[in-house]
């Protein structure tokens, strides 16, 4: 680094600083800390995920654990109290850490267990939200969105604060981590952030206001026998009424737990609904993909065929018999 204003050497007004440890601020001290995490955990047994990095996976015997790292916040999971007990000693010798006792709250979600599984929920940042917006007192609304003709680009007048709708719009895109039913609405106000509308505004304070009457709502994670992969995909044709793009979404079941989800603008036009609706099978098909490598590598492997459910015939038809992409 620079010599600092103040600190500069007289005779060597050139020369440069050489950092013995990386600081808060600089590009690299992310990279220098997950390195130096990395080559720790792998160093006492741990391998690093292949199909997601901030994953390290311990197996030995018939031990296990995983960790999961979000910068310096960690997730810690084994098979024994014992291991856990050690592996935690062993994190404590090398790093200045504190263990805050069973999950409970991770990254502003509220993990609530329960007999028959987890709770997963977003309450307290709904209601963040909900006061960032000023509408703390606002009437509930039964349905996240309109029913009358897709936002356009064009359909008003610019909205007076663009800054607090796409902070808003953000905010919101975090919320959808626990509530799926949000996320075609939340993606539908997305595409207008770069130059919000009125009606742009008015389909986000719906969404609040749906979010308002709904902020017990959450994700709920069971205990299943079942080990096979269900995916659900659909699409409409040309629904933007600006591009004449196609929104595709798909979720993906564990057993009876929702693990995946999306609802996104594909990015190119297609020419019939086949064609939009083969897009969005193709990207459920790729989800499940990677859900099946990370299940593998949790020693979790799925042994069945996932089923792919679509409800347009030609695309089936594209899917099973590549003659018909003739």
């Amino acid at each position: 680094m620079h010599q600092p204003l103040g600190f500069k050497d007289p005779e060597r007004p050139n020369h440069v600083c050489l950092l013995r440890k990386s600081l808060y601020g600089l590009k690299q001290a992310p990279r220098a800390w997950y390195k130096r995490f990395a080559d720790f955990v792998s160093s006492i047994g741990f391998s690093q995920s292949k199909a997601d990095n901030s994953l390290f996976i311990y197996r030995k015997d018939s031990h296990m654990a995983y960790i999961l790292l979000y910068v310096d916040d960690i997730i810690l999971t084994t098979s024994s109290d014992g291991l856990r007990k050690f592996i935690i000693s062993l994190l404590s010798s090398e790093f200045a850490m504190k263990d805050l006792g069973p999950l409970s709250y991770f990254l502003g979600i509220a993990v609530t267990r329960y007999p028959d599984g987890l709770f997963l929920s977003q309450k307290k940042y709904a209601e963040e939200i909900i006061e960032r917006a000023g509408m703390s007192s606002c009437k509930p609304c039964p349905t996240p969105v309109d029913t009358k003709p897709k936002l356009s680009a064009k359909s008003s007048t610019p909205y007076e604060d663009p800054s607090l709708y796409r902070s808003l719009a953000g905010a919101l895109q975090y919320l959808t981590f626990t509530r799926p039913d949000i996320s075609y609405a939340v993606q539908q106000i997305c595409l207008f952030m770069h130059n919000p509308m009125d009606d742009h505004m008015q389909a986000l304070r719906r969404i609040l206001r749906y979010v308002q009457g709904t902020r017990q709502y959450g994700l709920h994670l069971y205990p299943s026998s079942t080990t096979s992969l269900i995916s659900y995909t659909d699409a409409d044709w040309g629904g933007c009424p600006d591009t004449r793009r196609s929104t595709s979404g798909y979720c993906v079941f564990l057993g009876d737990n929702l693990l995946s989800w999306s609802s996104k603008r594909q990015p190119t036009l297609s020419r019939s609904s086949a064609e939009a609706e083969y897009r969005g099978v193709a990207n459920v098909v790729s989800e499940s993909c990677w859900l099946r490598n990370l299940l593998l590598e949790l020693h979790c492997p799925i042994y069945k065929a996932t089923m792919v459910y679509c409800d347009n015939v030609s695309a089936i038809y594209l899917s099973g018999n590549p003659v018909q992409h003739q």
